[in-house]
């Protein structure tokens, strides 16, 4: 096999890895899902219901943590494409997660908090990505679809298992006792990405490069190959179009789960870790067999109508919220959440690697794309807190579910299909469509 400029070898292209188990990526991706669950809406309903924060100050706080995390998304992908030390930079990035996590635990004031949630966001940059261009350079094309949909699947089943766990130490100690979990989880998840050989990960393919004729395997832009400047995030209009979508997604479904977990805990306070892990259980616990299904079909259905109706069940989702506040009928309604978002979990790294393929840019636009995700989520954080503090939960549902009907019409009528046209045409360069590649 040819050696990387580090020295290390590499696996040849359209080869799984030699020395890989696919077990250790399972692992890696299930430990993630827990290390991430432990924190976001566990946080502001501990915050909310314990510390007695307004939702403005929530609101606050986790918008300028996003918007600070946001600056470095875009650049953090560029460094992922360049770095062959994708695996160290997950290390890195759990050991300040694990840290941020004990600091909310032992100092749950303003400012403690604040520092604490913005270095997370930072880090919580790296983990898509990374995660996803070790498995590009992993995995064959050909297997690519299902490989993503079973990441997908270990992350649901992840924050399954984090959620369950979160709330029996909520339940059995207190909400501030689950950020303890995060560092523990840390160090499993260390473990399991150090247990995937250097290898065996193709340097080329990972940042979505075709090797040259020649051979070489540096991972870098020589040798022959032709690696995409920056302006290929402006130049390529789906890709544009496909980040809208996703901002728009997110600023819609980001507050949802939030502000049913502050619902449920106003009003069974001694239940609220509880609840809010039946919500997110009740979610991923669809999210898993459909995450599969998606990595099945996505190559033959195609990526468009699949999206389609994930992004039709955000809107129906919003609405329903407002029905009722019947704690059963809200975390029913959450199930919905285990559909719509898991379609779009399962098919956002899919999607990307279609647009990029051959460019060398796809931890470029994976960065630039969650950017886009995250200014929809930190923005809509702030503003539905205000719209919740002004006018009630009832406008904020209905604020989210008109923006999820923008999102749904703008992926309907901007959005080509990006599947490749057979089996044949993944595995030889980018595809082939105005727009779509260099």
């Amino acid at each position: 096999m040819p050696a990387d400029s580090t020295g290390r070898v590499s696996a040849p292209p359209g080869e799984t890895g030699r020395g890989f188990r696919p077990a250790s990526l399972d692992a890696v991706n299930f430990l993630l899902a827990d290390v991430r669950g432990a924190l976001g809406p566990y946080l502001n309903v501990f915050l909310v219901t314990q510390q007695h924060w307004s939702q403005s100050e929530v609101g606050l706080v986790t918008s300028l943590a996003g918007w600070i995390g946001l600056a470095v998304q875009t650049p953090i992908g560029a460094a992922i494409d360049s770095t062959h030390r994708k695996r160290e930079a997950i290390v890195l990035a759990l050991v300040v997660l694990g840290a941020g996590a004990l600091c909310i635990y032992l100092f749950p004031n303003f400012w403690p908090v604040l520092i604490a949630n913005t270095l997370i966001a930072v880090v919580g940059d790296v983990f898509g990505p990374a995660v996803a261009a070790l498995t590009l350079g992993l995995v064959p094309q050909r297997l690519l679809a299902r490989r993503m949909g079973r990441n997908a699947a270990f992350d649901h089943a992840g924050n399954v298992g984090v959620a369950a766990l979160a709330g029996l130490v909520g339940w059995l100690f207190s909400q501030q006792a689950v950020f303890l979990l995060v560092p523990v989880f840390a160090v499993l998840s260390s473990i399991a990405v150090l247990s995937i050989p250097a290898s065996a990960i193709d340097q080329r393919r990972a940042r979505g490069v075709e090797a040259p004729a020649g051979g070489g395997s540096d991972g870098g832009a020589g040798d022959g190959e032709k690696v995409s400047g920056m302006g290929i995030l402006v130049q390529c209009r789906p890709l544009l179009i496909f980040g809208s979508c996703a901002l728009l997604f997110h600023f819609a479904n980001a507050p949802l789960l939030p502000l049913v977990g502050q619902k449920l805990a106003a009003a069974h306070p001694e239940w609220a870790t509880v609840m809010m892990s039946s919500c997110i259980i009740a979610a991923q616990l669809v999210m898993l067999p459909i995450a599969i299904l998606v990595g099945r079909t996505a190559d033959r259905l195609g990526r468009k109508p699949i999206l389609l109706i994930g992004f039709a069940i955000l809107p129906l989702r919003a609405v329903l919220y407002t029905l009722s506040d019947n704690s059963a009928w809200l975390i029913g309604v959450q199930l919905l959440d285990g559909a719509g978002a898991g379609i779009f979990t399962a098919l956002t790294p899919l999607v990307i690697a279609d647009l990029m393929r051959g460019t060398g840019r796809y931890n470029l636009a994976f960065g630039a794309v969650a950017t886009m995700q995250g200014v929809g989520a930190a923005t809509s954080g702030f503003v539905t807190g205000v719209i919740v503090d002004r006018f009630g939960y009832s406008a904020a549902f209905f604020t989210a579910g008109a923006m999820a009907l923008i999102a749904l019409a703008a992926l309907f009528l901007g959005l080509p299909e990006t599947a490749p046209s057979s089996s044949a045409d993944a595995e030889l360069g980018p595809l082939q469509e105005p727009g779509l590649a260099e």
